[in-house]
């Protein structure tokens, strides 16, 4: 007589520990650098004399993403030849540094333009920073989950980048409604920047105690050996980078619109009042995150491809009619934070799962670090610059239509992207 089957299969257990740990460090990053774009309208003037001093500070910005691919390419390769652990560590030094001297540095009128450069040199700190912090967080992300939970485990990502953004959103909103104008421009803004460096410290403990991915020790010795590694990307897989550029430009055109760019746009612009836009884009990310997991466990079930084609199509046709939306009254600006970033939430809740399943273990942190910065760079770096010039030349709308546009050619590349879930990283 046959044994009776005693095994009982267990359900899965999130390795929260690890999560938190890869996704505290993440947050800490976005909190940093979106709160230089959030608080932009208070502290332009202190650094930059005239006119022009919110299209200098969005220069600065934007000049900082170009040192984004620099970060992503030396410590993604840092990362993929000596360990994950080791360079998210680095990472979280260098944004929680950069953040600490933005917000302790002497204004225009006390040190003249010295007070810019110092500026800009921590901004091409930051950059760097999260150059490599995005590459290396989705890649640890996505070689610690088991291949039918990719998805759901890539939600963290956003998950933790949402909570930071609302943090910042929320922090935005609290100042506005507890401080005077006056106490803003003077020195409230500073409070963030220093807030962030601090929490630097805390996630620089929790990344000190995480254990490294399985599969980097299992592959690092193959990682040691590739010659030229960005020419590799590019030579042995080629249609990786071109899916990685095609989508990454809607994606960051995305954020950037609505947690960056609208922000400024609509308060200067279109004449909303700051509270209104920042009690909007808050309870607009607190969906988002909210949404992350589940979005995930959907990509898990259904693919990757479905997702992503619905996130574009839909994209390519409300953006424009959203942005009329844009306009003094707070649930007009609810609709366009809200239905943007419910849309968005198709496309962040597996990023770290698609870009993972892109490229092998040995190239995997420096593909994603390069070719992802350098289209964050292009098209994200550059959004508020762009919003803010067009506004000032009567052509606003213009800027939708681009995103639009950009929205239509990822629906393309999309189509052409093959089914990823459930595959076993290489």
């Amino acid at each position: 007589m046959a044994e009776p089957d005693t095994h009982v299969s267990r359900p899965h257990r999130l390795p929260v520990r690890r999560l938190v740990a890869a996704s505290a460090g993440n947050a800490l990053e976005w909190f940093d650098w979106t709160i230089y774009a959030t608080f932009s309208i208070y502290f332009a003037s202190a650094f930059f004399p005239g006119e022009l001093a919110t299209i200098n500070t969005f220069a600065t910005y934007a000049l900082a993403f170009f040192f984004r691919p620099l970060g992503g390419l030396l410590i993604g390769r840092f990362a993929d030849v000596r360990g994950r652990r080791p360079a998210m560590i680095f990472t979280i030094v260098l944004m929680a540094g950069g953040s600490i001297v933005i917000g302790v540095l002497p204004t225009f009128d006390q040190v003249g333009w010295l007070a810019p450069i110092m500026l800009l040199l921590a901004r091409i700190a930051q950059g760097m920073s999260l150059g490599g912090e995005v590459s290396n967080a989705s890649a640890y992300l996505g070689e610690i989950a088991p291949a039918d939970r990719r998805g759901r485990y890539s939600s963290f990502f956003y998950i933790s980048t949402g909570t930071a953004v609302l943090l910042a959103s929320l922090l935005g909103f609290t100042l506005a409604r507890v401080m005077s104008d006056e106490a803003l421009y003077d020195w409230g803004w500073r409070l963030p920047f220093i807030l962030g460096g601090v929490l630097g410290i805390v996630a620089l403990w929790l990344r000190t105690n995480l254990a490294e991915t399985e599969q980097f020790e299992d592959n690092k010795s193959t990682a040691r050996r590739v010659r030229r590694p960005l020419l590799t990307t590019l030579s042995r897989h080629p249609k990786a980078v071109g899916y990685l550029v095609g989508f990454t430009m809607l994606s960051t055109l995305c954020y950037y619109t609505f947690f960056s760019a609208l922000t400024p746009f609509a308060v200067n612009t279109r004449g909303a009042d700051d509270v209104d836009v920042f009690l909007a884009l808050s309870l607009a990310t607190a969906l988002f995150v909210l949404l992350q997991y589940p979005m995930g466990a959907l990509a898990d079930r259904y693919g990757r491809r479905p997702q992503l084609l619905a996130w574009s199509a839909a994209t390519a046709i409300l953006i424009v009619p959203l942005s009329s939306l844009v306009r003094p009254g707070f649930w007009g600006l609810l609709v366009v934070f809200g239905v943007g970033l419910t849309l968005y939430t198709a496309m962040t809740s597996i990023a770290p799962a698609i870009m993972s399943e892109l490229f092998p273990t040995s190239v995997r942190a420096l593909g994603i670090g390069a070719w992802y910065n350098l289209t964050v760079a292009v098209f994200g770096g550059t959004a508020p610059l762009v919003i803010t010039a067009l506004s000032d030349a009567g052509m606003a709308v213009a800027f939708f239509w681009y995103v639009a546009a950009a929205a239509a050619v990822a629906f393309l590349v999309i189509l052409r992207l093959p089914e990823t879930r459930g595959s076993e990283l290489r």
